[in-house]
């Protein structure tokens, strides 16, 4: 075996020589590992080992466990507790909970709550267009507007500047607490649009004419949140009215026109090849801005749309060669992707256009034909500084008569010897052409495609309804909010000119749109009727995750949240990842209503747990939305509805306790629409219902009967608790803290044993600490747990002062177990109740109970204390809750002593499950692929202080350029190049697939015990279960010494590809339903409009043949 490792590296296996040495680690491990293992089945005593009584252990584990017991059961008073709830079984009933039923009402009700949205969308569309045709366009117009930059602000002299007039803001709740006006709408432009610009002028002019309307939607739907109006030329009209303030560099960087939402209602979905000349005549100044305008055509497409991105010079090739040949899906993810392969693209040789241009064609087509794609419009992009040549037999071929594929061209830089073939292109191909010859000409230039892409939609005026993919929102008024990260979806609608004069022209006004929190929709799927371990889902047409308990957006970079760069794109494959067939993602995709079971690992406690359910999936769509509904019940006690009664009057005098509160998150009441109702919390609005005093209050009447039912059944609680505290005398046990019982109603009671100031944990119970109370997603951790232990039995877990990620000690420990409740043979889940106890109470706990002994002298040989032997207390899935060494306390046993986690797991004591993320964020992997590559000789650092001085100095040339164009547009000169181009700093993190594992206990298998060989000396050990609870006592013999083993980490590693296989996962594309309207072309498109201001000197009859028969095809 040792000879084998020896030549490992001259076999011919095909391994990469470059890991050899990382396979030869490995198969040294293993080898070791298998050797001690093996040798451990050897039993035959070696000197100097220590014997540990079994019978001592199992009188320990007893004694404690017994302890324990009477300690929980005194302090959280779960006895009294399951006894009041046996009394009123009688008067119980269990529903089984019909889960179509269910998701079919779940998804009616969002139904008509996202039609009223449209409903307002499209009142605004109404009032846009009518203005716009009774308004006559005044070059010379003079107006003053609230500009939300410059409302309230005052000069030196403290007057207020112009198109800054007092606006009146005040606080509302209802908009995230933002200061705001409700009843009139500012306007918003970016830094680089000139806000005195006659077509800016006459727009705003125009779109005041919306204010009412607002304000009017505002009243009908007071559930609305913000409305605006994204104009074609650049200004952004919000309601309600609010103070936009630029970042740091003084910047308003925000432009509607970049925003998703008005892309996707400006254009139909699209396929869009770019093809970039990388020629050395592009070099410098001109590849730096074909670089930026691929990213800003990059940053114009969705999920809806596919591209891909050919560069060119003296040959073809793909910038991601993995995708040759291929259309990708633009989500989020490829778009990323892209964009830093263009960021690598380096000039040289000569450009050679009419085999890209054949590359391009040839991909269309045969994505045309094969059914793939978007099926929809399909344009080609051509980026290039002019030198073009030998493109017309290639459109003969592939494009003339019909023009089915639009060619956009652009053309770089300064020079227009190239113009006017360029233009010819384009006007020949349905397209439009422009010049970009300073970074800042991009934005305007590369926005020009999506109004031509809208003609047929304008001159055939369909006003097509859109809903964007779930996003945050980044716009710089909600920077207050972006704590909570509040994912939304917006319905979006375009506004379009009816003037006959322009028809033909295909005017786009602009884009109305309207923000739906998702917060908000999934109010509409109460969790209690979703059971302890369920939740409800929605998905996208795509495949994508709308919302989702599982989907986390946000990673954190040292102190701050940012949004993970593909959060918006995770796919419900990889959220409901034991679906391999996707059976669950194909039905919801297909916009079908049905059912599908199945057994999944659900992980607890930020992947340090897992549970093991088998999930019921019922899903349907919502109509007319691209969205599907799913809702997940778990098998068992998850599918059924425990039922009770009370009298209002007695249950209101039990919820009036002062010990009692209920679910914040949850919706007992209609809170948020009534201005009045907005301060009250869900308790103040339920007694209000209750007893009568606001009979407009709207509340779930079977929601408040069942938190009248529990407040009732656990009103002695506290009786029991406040009588508990009185008897405590100071001297005695001060280790619990705190007692709490929480009901399915979202119900909680809590009541404290000693001083608030002397809580171990003080973040426990509330919304500092998510996972110990109810939020809309889950059930309290502890409930959780509890829910799914043996009846009478408790779980117990660490806690720490700052959640799981706090690198110190653990603060507390909290206990608790499961109330249920059984009628006709059926079991419900009632409630859970438990206790929090310092830490260090337990561990006195623990030691007092090892000084017991079986001796009749009542002298014990033996004692954990002892030198010779070491005791661990460890939870079920292996994490330390005493040890002899305090700073083991919390840690994964299997990182303290590997040898006996490697026994236990060959034992089958405990089993090792595999978990997956796939939203999980890695460090970037080594770029150095030699130990002496990081050494920098003097020739490399000469030419690195090189390149970084070339590189300064064009990104000065760039500014200057930019400033210069600016500058004689009358722009603010202060402009957009430090949000577009400042340096940007490489993530330190990226989005990638890890593996981790779970250890579990076998329950089966109560006591155990064995001997490990380790070398010369063997290492005995004794496991046996604490009665009652998840805990297990593990007794060893540190005498010996095992470091040979190494440790069992509970570590998440990336899953590595090999490249084949990364190639093929990225090339593959996942089932998806296509938008239902497309708007490709139409015969009334004036095809001539197709941009430029330079002179055509290519023959006029040439360019007339091949666009009649373009205008004469639809």
């Amino acid at each position: 075996m040792l000879g084998f490792l020896r030549n490992i590296g001259s076999t011919g296996t095909g391994v990469p020589r470059h890991q050899w040495p990382w396979v030869r680690a490995c198969l040294q491990k293993t080898v070791v590992v298998l050797w001690l293992l093996l040798s451990s089945t050897s039993l035959a005593p070696t000197q100097g080992q220590t014997k540990i009584p079994l019978e001592t252990v199992k009188l320990w584990a007893d004694t404690f466990g017994r302890d324990l017991y009477n300690t929980i059961t005194k302090y959280s008073g779960s006895l009294l507790l399951q006894k009041k709830y046996k009394d009123v079984e009688p008067s119980l009933k269990i529903k089984e909970v019909d889960g179509l039923e269910l998701v079919r009402k779940f998804s009616e009700d969002m139904e008509n709550m996202l039609r009223r949205k449209v409903e307002a969308v499209k009142s605004l569309v109404e009032a846009a267009e009518e203005a716009d045709l009774k308004h006559e366009f005044n070059a010379s117009l003079v107006f003053d507007y609230y500009n939300s930059v410059l409302i309230n602000e005052k000069d030196e002299k403290g007057n207020f500047v112009e198109l800054g007039a007092e606006f009146i803001l005040e606080s509302n709740a209802h908009f995230s607490n933002l200061r705001v006006n409700t009843s009139v709408s500012s306007v918003q432009l970016p830094t680089n649009v000139y806000n005195k610009d006659p077509d800016i002028l006459n727009g705003v002019y125009m779109s005041e004419a919306l204010n009412p309307v607002f304000v009017e939607n505002f009243q009908r739907d007071p559930t609305l949140t913000w409305q605006y109006f994204g104009s074609s030329t650049g200004f952004f009209r919000i309601y309600p009215g609010i103070k936009w303030t630029p970042d740091e560099n003084g910047v308003i960087a925000f432009d509607c026109r970049n925003s998703g939402w008005y892309i996707q209602a400006a254009t139909s979905p699209k396929d869009i090849v770019i093809l970039v000349d990388v020629s050395g005549s592009m070099k410098g100044l001109r590849m730096a801005i074909a670089k930026h305008t691929i990213t800003t055509i990059l940053d114009t497409l969705g999920e809806n749309d596919f591209v891909n991105i050919i560069a060119y010079n003296d040959y073809v090739h793909y910038i991601e060669p993995c995708f040759k040949g291929i259309l990708v899906q633009a989500d989020r993810d490829n778009r990323e992707h892209f964009k830093q392969l263009v960021d690598e693209l380096v000039v040289k040789g000569v450009g050679v256009v009419d085999q890209a241009l054949s590359e391009a064609f040839e991909i269309l087509k045969q994505f045309q034909e094969a059914g793939r794609g978007s099926l929809c419009n399909q344009a080609i992009m051509l980026i290039t500084d002019g030198a073009v040549e030998d493109y017309e037999p290639v459109f003969e071929k592939y494009n003339w008569p019909d023009c089915k594929v639009r060619v956009f061209t652009y053309l770089i830089g300064r020079e227009v010897s190239s113009a006017d073939r360029l233009k010819w292109i384009a006007c020949n191909n349905k397209g439009y052409y422009t010049q970009i010859s300073t970074l800042a000409d991009a934005q305007e230039n590369v926005m020009e495609y999506l109004h031509v892409l809208s003609r047929p939609m304008v001159i055939n005026h369909d006003h097509d309804i859109i809903w964007t993919e779930a996003y945050m929102d980044s716009k710089q008024l909600f920077a207050s909010k972006t704590q909570s990260s509040m994912l939304l979806t917006t319905v979006a609608m375009p506004v379009f000119s009816k003037k006959n004069e322009t028809r033909s022209h295909g005017i786009l006004l602009g884009v109305v749109g309207s923000d739906v929190t998702l917060r908000e929709l999934m109010k509409l799927a109460p969790r209690y009727k979703l059971g302890v371990h369920g939740y409800a889902f929605l998905n996208t047409n795509n495949g994508y995750i709308l919302s989702h308990p599982d989907l986390r957006p946000l990673y954190r970079e040292g102190k701050k949240l940012k949004p993970k760069p593909n959060y918006n794109s995770v796919d419900l494959s990889e959220v409901e990842w034991e679906d391999q067939a996707e059976v669950l993602r194909t039905a919801m995709i297909n916009r079908e209503t049905g059912s599908f079971s199945m057994d999944v690992k659900a992980p607890l406690d930020k992947g340090k747990r897992v549970l093991f359910l088998t999930n019921d999936y019922f899903f349907t769509d919502i109509s007319d939305t691209p969205f599907s509904l799913g809702v997940v019940l778990s098998r068992g006690h998850g599918e059924r509805i425990l039922l009770g009664n009370t009298s209002v009057e007695e249950g209101l005098h039990d919820l009036l306790h002062p010990d009692l509160t209920v679910a914040s998150d949850w919706i007992y009441c209609i809170t948020d629409i009534d201005p009045d109702h907005r301060k009250l919390s869900q308790l103040e609005a339920m007694i209000r219902f209750l007893t009568g005093e606001d009979p407009d209050l709207e509340c779930d009447e079977e929601l408040v009967r069942e938190v009248l039912f529990d407040a009732v059944v656990t009103a002695p609680m506290e009786a029991y608790w406040t009588a508990l505290a009185l008897n405590i005398s100071e001297e005695s046990e001060q280790g619990v803290d705190l007692a709490f019982l929480g009901t399915r109603a979202g119900l909680l009671r809590s009541s404290l044993f000693v001083g608030s100031e002397k809580v171990s944990n003080r973040k426990f119970l509330t919304p500092e600490d998510e996972a110990s109370i109810f939020t809309m997603d889950n059930f309290p951790l502890w409930y959780r747990q509890a829910s799914e232990q043996p009846p009478g039995s408790f779980v117990f877990n660490l806690r720490w002062a700052d959640g799981p990620e706090d690198t110190g000690e653990p603060v507390s420990v909290t206990v608790s177990t499961a109330v249920a409740v059984t009628v006709e043979e059926k079991t419900a889940i009632a409630a859970a109740v438990g206790i929090q106890m310092k830490v260090e109470f337990l561990q006195r706990q623990f030691w007092a109970a090892t000084q017991q002994c079986n001796t009749e002298d009542g002298q014990c040989p033996q004692s954990c204390e002892d030198s010779d032997l070491d005791c661990f207390v460890i939870d079920n899935n292996g994490f330390i809750l005493i040890s002899e060494r305090l700073q083991e306390t919390g840690r994964f046993l299997g990182e303290v002593d590997g040898a006996l986690v490697t026994q236990l797991l060959s034992m089958g004591a405990f089993s090792r499950v595999t978990m997956y993320d796939y939203q999980a964020m890695c460090k970037p992997p080594d770029h150095h692929h030699s130990s002496a590559q990081p050494l920098v000789s003097p020739i490399s650092a000469f030419l690195t202080a090189t390149r970084w001085l070339v590189k300064e100095l064009l990104l000065f040339l760039l500014e200057w350029s930019a400033w210069g164009s600016w500058h004689n547009t009358g722009a603010d000169a202060k402009t957009v190049f430090h949000h577009s181009h400042k340096h940007k700093k490489q993530d330190l993190l990226h989005p990638c697939d890890t593996e981790y594992p779970v250890f579990v206990h076998q329950t089966a298998i109560q006591e155990t015990n064995g001997v490990i060989a380790c070398g010369t000396c063997q290492k005995m050990f004794v496991m046996q279960q604490i009665p009652s609870s998840n805990l297990l006592l593990l007794v060893t013999d540190p005498t010996c010494d095992c470091s040979a083993f190494p440790p069992v980490l509970q570590e998440a590693t990336e899953v590595k590809y090999i490249t084949s296989v990364k190639c093929d996962r990225m090339r593959s594309q996942k089932p998806r339903r296509r938008p239902d309207s497309c708007h490709a072309f139409h015969p009334e498109e004036n095809a001539q409009d197709c941009g430029g201001a330079s002179d055509i000197s290519a023959s006029f009859l040439l360019l007339l043949l091949p666009l009649g028969t373009c205008m004469l095809l639809p």
